[in-house]
């Protein structure tokens, strides 16, 4: 089969001919129809899961995200039956058997469920980490109806989501873009006011709009000096979130301001809610870039400088 792996860590990937995964006791095979590209799966082969305890496999096979079918069960399985079509987060123990790839073997236990009916392989793709990360930021932040959310760097996968959760519970969403095209996408997901970066300084344009401050901060790109100073335009007891992990604790208690560094916690349940959220139209899916295999090394190379856009999705 074609997959997309590495042969240690830090390599580049590469396209590579492997053989198809082996059924295991309590393990699905999937024939994989498209995967998602996340910024976890680069880190992943930079060796972020290299604690001396993970096994790992080489050749490592990239990817969490993935949709398919389910091919054949092994034994003991009983949440799934051949034919049953599938998304979730692939990742288990060893680490290198990803979804990244036209076969995947996944525990049944492990993050997937049964997708959404409303939605193609390739949309269903794009959901799992971006979708459940979105969902628990909003979750952890606990902002009420009527306040406001600062979502910094929100025309990415985990930003759109969020965009359109939070504006579903009534929250004022304020989308940082770079470019028209992205105001006028995020506009289209529900963000009441957008803010370029590159007009004017982020924290500048927001203090102007916002001079009493705003009640809650998602922050998906900033180092940890530009997290720190969007602390500032935050309201006394407020909440702010970064997914970069930069967060400086005893800063955010010196300002007052709850929250910290964020890691989701992918689980089927947490699935299960967002394929509620879908099926009854509440989600649009922002699949903005469709690949094949070969293209990949191209796009993980683009997500490594954050100048990807929108959702990334390969279609296998």
């Amino acid at each position: 089969m074609k997959a997309v792996a590495v042969s240690k860590f830090k390599d580049i990937p590469v396209v590579m001919d492997l053989p198809k995964p082996a059924l295991r006791p309590g393990t699905v095979l999937i024939k994989v129809a498209a995967a998602g590209i996340n910024p976890f799966d680069w880190k992943m082969i930079d060796g972020i899961m290299d604690d001396g305890k993970t096994k790992h496999n080489f050749p490592l096979i990239m990817g969490v995200d993935g949709a398919g079918t389910v091919e054949e069960v092994g034994e003991g399985v009983t949440r799934f039956k051949v034919g049953d079509k599938i998304y979730g987060q692939f990742i288990h123990s060893p680490i290198g058997e990803g979804s990244y790839a036209e076969y995947a073997i996944v525990p049944e236990k492990s993050g997937i469920t049964k997708a959404p009916t409303s939605l193609s392989a390739v949309e269903a793709a794009a959901v799992p980490t971006a979708g459940m990360t979105a969902q628990q930021l909003l979750d952890k932040l606990d902002l009420q109806e009527g306040d406001t959310l600062l979502i910094n760097g929100a025309t990415g996968g985990v930003g759109s989501f969020a965009t359109q959760l939070a504006t579903a519970q009534g929250i004022e969403v304020i989308a940082t873009v770079s470019d028209s095209e992205g105001a006028a996408r995020m506009k289209q997901l529900g963000a009441a006011v957008t803010i370029n970066y590159k007009d004017a300084p982020l924290a500048a344009q927001v203090k102007t709009k916002y001079p009493e401050g705003i009640d809650g901060l998602i922050d998906l790109v900033s180092d940890g000096k530009g997290f720190v100073a969007n602390l500032d335009l935050l309201k006394p007891g407020a909440g702010a979130l970064t997914t970069v992990f930069v967060a400086d604790e005893e800063a955010m208690k010196a300002k007052n301001i709850r929250g910290g560094n964020f890691e989701t916690q992918g689980s089927a349940a947490s699935l299960d809610t967002l394929t509620l959220a879908i099926d009854r139209g509440a989600l649009t899916i922002p699949v903005e870039n469709k690949i094949k295999l070969e293209d990949v090394p191209a796009a993980i190379a683009l997500s490594r400088q954050a100048k990807g856009k929108g959702k990334t999705v390969i279609v296998i």
